[in-house]
């Protein structure tokens, strides 16, 4: 490949796709479960307070009630602290809105405070990496919250509720390992397995990517899964064959040489490599992937060549990780709200808009603006590019849910039992289409939303509909000027910091290649090292890409790194055996 051959992007002012954002894809593999995560953790709080005759209050207990949404792909003892620092999270968050409500009356201060809150919680989600649904959730409970009428004495009783519906959530969230423990790692498992049996029947850079990235996070689940099991053995062994089948295509779809100057001598030949036809067989991986997801035993490959009793000290890097990880994440968070985070941008990009979105909805005679700041803050994507898609998907299912809202309102009204049902419908509805499409499950999110207001009491359906539609239209509008105008140039920066971080994970992987006598330990470690690192490379690069407002993107840098790091992975497996023998006998 020439130097020619790739010129350095300039992400500039660019052409918006209108078509793309709004196509449907295929529904998550796990939607069901945070659908009925969340039926179950609103229907307990709901059906006790009609039995007390208190459903005013549903808007509190609602707050702890999604906070079962989250956590889901994690594994359940991980899952146990995430979801129970969401339910303290949004006793926080809820409590200063409470106490804001309380303590003034002025719309313009409230948006202020609704801003700061929408600013840190978009910070803190995005730094400490909870995953869907992110800080949305949190924003639509503590703005809503900052325009309901309040008195100070109550706050305490009304975060009681919250807390309470949280414990809830946090039951219906971990309870399932009573009865399937290692349920997140089968499923992650699977995903690793279908990644690299899509690579291995089609070779090319997204699907290479997309498989590294299912391989990794694979790995992670497994890694903070907790003591091995029998079960969790024989995911680690699907695993490896997953990273096999990867790796072992790592030069059938890439140049014969890298375009930067790196040596290609300086990574042992893997000449036996084969090419992902000949070395993988993706209908197996498909037909593992879809045991390892049923209910039956876990499929019990035979071990992948060269792999030890241990897995190549998977539990000693277990260990390591089980007493430096909390420390560890600490310091990641610390890193990430460090000045200089590439994060801080798209926080000023949340305050701005929702600011802006707040203040305009005001001005124009909407009393509780609280829709226009949550509808400003969900736009907040990795880039302009990816705020614009969401800015499209938000604003068209949210005008469709009004519609939605106006049919079934007079039905609602029937009886609280009525409105209850509603509301449980539209939450699952919600998590079973929002995995297609955003815009999509946003059809659903609108009229729950609106239907929470019904506990309350009765509200003229005009006057609903109209603030809502004129919210949608201007928190999409100034969230989109603050994610222009606000320019994020550290997207670069990150992207620099990830190519010197794979350049030396690729250069620590080389050393132990040229150890006399590696441990499989050694080897194994830093293959893992070198997949996380051209994970992160990936990520950075799609997230620079898509921003606006920067210097040149040293493309040509990143497609070098990629493909040196992937020879130096296929090396790492050669040296290990777990690609030879597959040539042998045709096997995975």
């Amino acid at each position: 490949m020439s130097d020619t051959s790739i010129r350095p992007r300039r992400p500039a002012v660019r052409s918006l796709p209108l078509v793309a954002p709004l196509r449907l894809a295929r529904p998550s593999d796990m939607w069901f479960k945070p659908a009925l995560s969340v039926v179950v953790a609103t229907a307990v709080p709901d059906l006790a307070l009609l039995a007390l005759d208190r459903l005013d209050l549903v808007m509190y207990t609602m707050a702890g009630s999604l906070c079962a949404l989250y956590g889901h792909n994690l594994p359940y003892a991980r899952r146990a602290r995430a979801v129970a620092g969401v339910v303290v999270s949004m006793a926080i968050g809820l409590a200063i809105s409470l106490v804001a409500a309380s303590l003034t009356g002025s719309t313009a201060v409230l948006i202020a405070v609704g801003a700061l809150l929408a600013a840190g919680q978009k910070t803190l989600c995005d730094a400490t990496r909870i995953g869907p649904p992110g800080p949305v959730i949190f924003t639509f409970v503590t703005s809503a919250a900052l325009f309901a009428p309040q008195h100070l004495g109550q706050v305490p009783g009304h975060l009681a509720l919250t807390l309470a519906a949280g414990v809830v959530s946090w039951l219906v969230a971990v309870g399932p390992a009573a009865v399937r423990r290692e349920g997140p790692e089968r499923r992650a498992t699977a995903r690793a397995l279908d990644a690299a049996a899509a690579y291995a029947a089609d070779p090319g850079h997204r699907t290479r990517h997309a498989a590294a990235a299912a391989v990794h996070a694979a790995w992670q689940t497994l890694l903070a899964a907790g003591r091995p099991t029998p079960v969790r053995r024989a995911l680690e062994r699907l695993v490896v064959h997953a990273e096999a089948a990867l790796v072992g295509g790592a030069l059938g779809d890439s140049p014969a040489a890298p375009a930067s100057g790196v040596a290609p001598a300086s990574v042992p030949a893997p000449a036996s490599v084969p090419g992902p036809a000949s070395g993988a067989d993706p209908g197996r991986l498909r037909a593992w992937a879809r045991q390892t997801r049923a209910r039956g035993p876990v499929p019990t490959p035979p071990p992948a060549p060269g792999t030890s009793a241990e897995l190549f000290g998977i539990d000693a890097e277990r260990a390591a990780r089980r007493t430096g990880s909390r420390r560890d994440a600490r310091r990641a968070l610390l890193r990430s709200l460090a000045p200089g985070s590439p994060l801080l941008p798209i926080g000023a990009r949340a305050l701005i808009g929702c600011a802006l979105a707040g203040y305009v909805s005001q001005a124009v005679g909407v009393g509780r603006p609280y829709w226009a700041i949550v509808t400003a803050a969900s736009l907040y994507q990795a880039n302009v590019t990816l705020s614009w898609n969401r800015a499209l998907q938000r604003t068209l299912g949210n005008l469709l849910g009004v519609l939605v809202f106006a049919a079934v309102l007079p039905v609602s009204r029937t009886g609280p039992l009525a409105l209850i049902g509603f509301c449980l419908f539209f939450g699952f509805a919600a998590e079973a289409l929002i995995t297609r499409n955003y815009w999509l499950g946003s059809i659903a999110v609108t009229p729950m939303a609106l239907l929470v207001l019904e506990f309350g009491g009765t509200h003229p359906a005009g006057e609903l509909i109209g603030d809502r539609v004129l919210d949608t239209v201007i928190g999409a509008a100034m969230g989109m000027l603050a994610a222009v105008l606000v320019t994020n140039r550290r997207a670069a920066g990150r992207l620099e910091r990830a190519l010197a971080a794979t350049e030396q994970a690729r250069a620590h992987a080389v050393h132990a290649l040229a150890a006399p006598r590696p441990t499989p330990a050694d080897l194994d470690a830093a293959r893992r090292r070198l997949t996380g690192s051209l994970v992160e490379l990936r990520e950075a690069d799609d997230t620079a890409a898509g921003e606006w407002w920067q210097r040149a993107l040293p493309q040509e840098q990143v497609l070098a790194a990629e493909q040196a790091g992937h020879r130096t992975l296929a090396a790492t497996a050669t040296r290990q055996g777990l690609i030879a023998p597959a040539q042998e006998n045709g096997a995975v």
